[in-house]
């Protein structure tokens, strides 16, 4: 993802657009393109700042959020239950289909790690 132009040159493409000059030419002169001088001239009515809006997905918690606690149920009944029997038994009882991967990246974030004990035996620990 591209990064944002500087908050120095919003300001004054902002400021130049504010003296008359159409957005077009504001953009020509800074060497900018004209949807960039359209959309910050556009933020500036909306919102009355220059500043880059937020750049990437949204935050949220994702379609696991709602079950994260029966998953940790599950973990926890059954330490060493690998991401693919678990997302079986996540999707006969609740319906919902996770991949493996996006199970492990919840259980991460709830605290839980992968780690082998002194026999050789994996486990998850919180």
């Amino acid at each position: 993802m591209g990064k944002p132009y500087s908050e120095d040159l919003r300001e004054r493409v902002e400021a130049r657009i504010a003296a008359g000059h159409s957005r077009r030419e504001a953009a020509r002169h800074f060497g900018v393109s004209p949807s960039f001088a359209v959309k910050l001239a556009q933020r500036v009515a909306a919102t009355g700042s220059v500043a880059a809006p937020r750049q990437g997905r949204p935050p949220g918690n994702g379609k696991l959020a709602e079950h994260l606690p029966r998953l940790i149920a599950l973990v926890e009944a059954q330490p060493d239950i690998s991401m693919a029997e678990l997302a079986k038994k996540l999707e006969a009882a609740t319906g919902l289909v996770a991949h493996p991967a996006s199970l492990s990246r919840a259980l991460t974030k709830a605290g839980f790690s992968f780690k082998k004990n002194a026999a050789g035996i994996r486990v998850r620990a919180r």
